[in-house]
Order: structure tokens, then sequence, then C-alpha cells
């Protein structure tokens, strides 16, 4: 149950992240497939940032440091573009037009995840 509604909150970010930011965007024709859409491109993000994230923090632990953790921004907007040319390859209708989007869809879409995550918490968080 957990995991549906973490999907979700990406999926509702994804969303604002789209209103918000210029250059990101689901072009779907139908609100069903915009749903969809998010939805799959929500679930791509949750993986990559799974999977990726955490080596990325291993491996440049030094430039996290050196750079006070600024550099997290940098890498935050890359697996946010690597989340957009993922969702091409799959033939799925959401672009992401160069790393400036990428940059500011991803502290949008951390910003809006967050505030969503203080209304809505998970499970294990109520205990």
């Amino acid at each position: 149950m957990g995991f549906l509604i973490r999907l979700l909150i990406n999926a509702i970010a994804l969303w604002v992240t789209t209103v918000i930011v210029s250059g990101i965007d689901v072009t779907a024709r139908t609100a069903g497939g915009q749903a969809a859409t998010l939805l799959v491109v929500a679930l791509i993000f949750g993986v990559i940032n799974a999977v990726l994230k955490p080596i990325i923090r291993v491996v440049g632990c030094v430039f996290y440091i050196v750079t006070l953790g600024l550099f997290a921004l940098v890498v935050n907007a890359l697996l946010f573009l690597l989340t957009g040319w993922v969702a091409g390859q799959f033939d799925l209708p959401f672009v992401v037009t160069g790393f400036w989007s990428a940059f500011w869809g991803a502290i949008v879409m951390a910003v809006v995840s967050w505030l969503i995550s203080i209304v809505i918490p998970d499970r294990s968080e109520r205990s």
C-alpha cells in the first residue's frame, strides 16, 4: 500500500511539475492518457532514483562534500533528464527538453512531493 501511495504522490508531483515548468510536457491527447503516462513516468522516476541515486551518492561522495550538497541538484537534474529519455524509449508522450528544464523540474518535483508527503504520510511514519 505504501508503494502505491508513493507512486500516486510522485505522479501528482510530476503533474504539478508539467504545469509549472516549461520544457516538461505530457503530450497525450486524452485525460486518461495523461494520467496513465504520469503514473508510468512516476514509476520510471522511482525506479531510476531507487537504483542509481545510492550508487551516485557513494561514487560522488567527495563532490557532495566539496560543493556542500549543491552537487545533488545537478544529480537530480540528470536523473530527471534520464527519466525523460527512458520514457521516450518506451514511446511515452513525456518530454523533458534540456538540462535547465530538468534542473527546475527536479526541484519543483522534490518540493511538491515533500509537501504532499507532509499531508499524506506513509503508514510507517504514522506509527
